[in-house]
């Protein structure tokens, strides 16, 4: 086995000890809710600046949809698209950058940029050389359950648990440390929408794995599917999503609205512990009347 590299606590040192959002930057014509708004350079640093003012503790950037439906583009086309903003971003914030990328040469492009953190919605499984490019620049990944058709019949808690365990074992083989990855159910790929809500009603059984866990379910078509919402309305339905996953052991939210998700978790957080309410506002608690 190769020789393991650095977990990701430097990079991001505050996982687990409070809830993280990393905010979504796509620079691509074709997402499936912000498609094309933030393509151009300009706007990408703008609505970075914005996210990282907001309270994003992670940018992540891509430059490929992974709609439904979605037109696969080259390696080339890909890092043509993230290399730049990459590039500014890391030059004008200091936030770490993830690069959403499920393509080891896109990858490794990006981190020479400056990405920090690899975001793969293959869970290490599409591109054979992405484990060995994670553990060759010591840099955390990000591992989301996927499949590449639907089964309405599958336990899909039973198959996340089989395809994190492949996941685990090529890092491990190519020497990503186990402290360097994140697991991600995969909210809205490959799966039903009863799925989708198992895997968030369900969450807390992937903590058994013993790594981290993001959630994204910002927007996604499920919370439509459920409050007759389309893509740009779907705010209070992704809150909702993200304060259970929270509840359930999420330790990342992946987002498009960092201000309204930051409150969210600084609630959370006052309620799971009120004797911290001090040091969230800043100001000392109140006494108690004797």
């Amino acid at each position: 086995m190769a020789h393991a590299s650095a977990p990701a606590r430097p990079v991001l040192p505050d996982l687990g000890r409070r809830p993280l959002i990393m905010g979504i930057l796509n620079v691509t014509p074709d997402s499936f809710s912000d498609g094309g708004r933030f393509a151009t350079h300009e706007a990408a640093l703008a609505q970075a600046a914005r996210m990282v003012g907001e309270g994003a503790d992670i940018i992540d950037i891509g430059g490929e949809s992974t709609r439904p439906g979605y037109t696969e583009i080259s390696a080339e086309e890909e890092i043509a698209r993230v290399v730049p903003v990459i590039t500014a971003v890391a030059a004008r914030q200091e936030v770490p950058i993830s690069i959403d990328t499920y393509k080891a040469r896109t990858a490794e492009a990006a981190i020479a940029a400056g990405a920090v953190i690899i975001n793969d919605v293959w869970g290490l499984q599409r591109d054979p050389a992405m484990a060995a490019v994670a553990a060759a620049h010591g840099v955390p990944v990000v591992a989301m359950h996927n499949r590449d058709t639907i089964d309405p019949a599958l336990d899909i808690i039973a198959d996340m648990k089989a395809f994190f365990a492949r996941t685990l074992d090529r890092a491990s083989h190519a020497g990503v440390a186990p402290g360097a990855i994140i697991l991600d159910p995969g909210i809205g790929f490959g799966k039903t929408p009863e799925q989708n809500l198992i895997a968030l009603q369900r969450l807390a059984e992937l903590k058994t794995l013993g790594c981290p866990l993001l959630v994204g379910a910002s927007r996604k078509s499920t919370i439509g599917l459920v409050t007759g919402r389309p893509a740009g309305e779907r705010l209070a339905g992704s809150l909702a999503a993200h304060v259970l996953a929270l509840v359930h052991g999420a330790d990342i939210i992946r987002v498009h609205d960092v201000a309204p998700h930051r409150d969210a978790c600084r609630i959370f957080e006052a309620v799971q512990n009120p004797a911290r309410l001090a040091v969230l506002t800043g100001e000392p608690a109140p006494r108690s009347a004797p």
